[in-house]
C-alpha cells in the first residue's frame, strides 16, 4: 500500500499563531488537499506579540481568531491551544524577564508534552512536526516547541517526527534581493538562524498551494502592520510570481532519516541508512 496515497493524520505544533503561515502552510495545504487530517496545534494564542493592538487577552483573541482564519484557508480539520502563556522576548531577543505566569518556556518540559500526547492519541497521528533545535530564529517558545513537541512524539508513540526549519541558504539570498525593494529589511537575524542545505531531509514542493499559503500568511493582519516593519508584511508585498518562487519549498529534518537524504513528502519513507 501507497504511503503516501493512504490517507493519514498529521499534525502541525507551532508555538503561536502565525508560525504556521511562515513555516508549514504549503505542506498544510498540500496535505489536506490529498485528503490527509491536518490539526494545526498552538502552545499559546501568542498575547505578547508585537502588534497595534497593546499586548494581552485582546490581542490573544485577535489572533487566534486570525488563526482560525488561516486554519480554514489551509483546509485544517482541527485547531487546538494549549493554554500557555506567550513568553514575550527580551528587548535584545532571548527569554523576557518580565514573562508572564504560565509562559510556555517555564512549562515543565514532561507536564506540556502529556497535554501534546493526548492530542497526538486522541487523532491517531502518523506525523508531528515541531523546531529545530534551535527554535529557527531563537524565540523562547520556538526552543520548547522543540523540547515538547520531541516528547511528546515519545508519549505517544508518533511514528514520525518533522522538525520544520528553512534552508538557510536560500532563505539569505532571498532576502538579500528583498532588501533591494526595502533597504530597511534587516536580515542580520537570519545569518544563524535555521539549518544548512546540508543536513535537512525534506524539501517539500508547495509552489502549487502558493495560493493559500500567502491567504494564511494575509489572515494574520496583526502581525503584517504597524509603525515599523514587520517580515510578514514585507513578504507580502513580494509579487506573486517572485513570492511563489522564493516560498515554493518547506523544508524539514526528520533525524531518524539517513544524513543526505532527498525526501520530498512528508510520508515518504527514507532509505535505509
Amino acid at each position: 500500500m501507497n504511503p503516501i496515497s493512504t490517507a493519514r493524520t498529521a499534525v502541525f505544533f507551532h508555538a503561536h499563531p502565525d508560525d504556521e503561515a511562515l513555516l508549514t502552510a504549503g505542506t498544510m495545504a498540500m496535505l489536506a488537499a490529498e485528503g490527509h487530517r491536518v490539526v494545526l496545534v498552538v502552545a499559546t494564542s501568542g498575547e505578547r506579540g508585537q502588534a497595534d493592538v497593546e499586548p494581552g487577552e485582546a490581542l490573544g483573541a485577535t489572533r487566534m481568531a486570525e488563526l482560525y482564519a488561516s486554519a480554514a484557508a489551509l483546509g485544517c480539520a482541527r485547531v487546538v491551544n494549549l493554554g500557555y502563556a506567550d513568553s514575550g522576548l527580551a528587548p535584545g531577543g532571548g527569554v523576557a524577564d518580565d514573562r508572564p505566569d504560565g509562559a510556555f518556556i517555564d512549562a515543565d518540559v514532561e507536564e506540556a508534552a502529556g497535554r501534546l500526547a493526548a492530542v497526538l492519541t486522541e487523532e491517531k497521528a502518523d506525523l508531528l512536526t515541531t523546531y529545530d533545535p534551535a527554535g529557527g530564529y531563537g524565540h523562547p517558545d520556538h526552543v520548547q516547541v522543540h523540547r515538547v513537541g520531541g516528547r511528546a512524539a515519545e508519549i505517544a508513540g508518533t511514528a514520525i517526527v518533522l522538525e520544520a526549519t528553512v534552508n538557510r541558504d536560500p532563505l539569505l539570498r532571498g532576502l538579500r534581493l528583498a532588501r533591494r525593494f526595502y533597504p530597511q529589511l534587516d536580515i542580520r537575524a537570519f545569518e544563524r538562524a535555521y539549518s544548512p542545505g546540508d543536513v535537512i531531509t525534506h524539501r517539500v514542493a508547495v509552489r502549487r498551494f502558493a495560493r493559500q499559503k500567502r491567504a494564511s500568511m494575509a489572515a494574520h493582519a496583526s502581525q503584517a502592520t504597524g509603525a515599523d516593519t514587520r517580515t510578514l508584511g514585507v513578504m507580502l508585498k513580494i509579487p506573486r510570481p517572485l513570492y511563489r518562487l522564493i516560498f515554493g519549498t518547506e523544508w524539514y529534518v526528520r533525524r531518524d532519516a539517513p544524513l543526505g537524504s532527498r525526501l520530498r513528502h512528508p510520508f515518504e519513507v527514507p532509505p535505509k541508512g
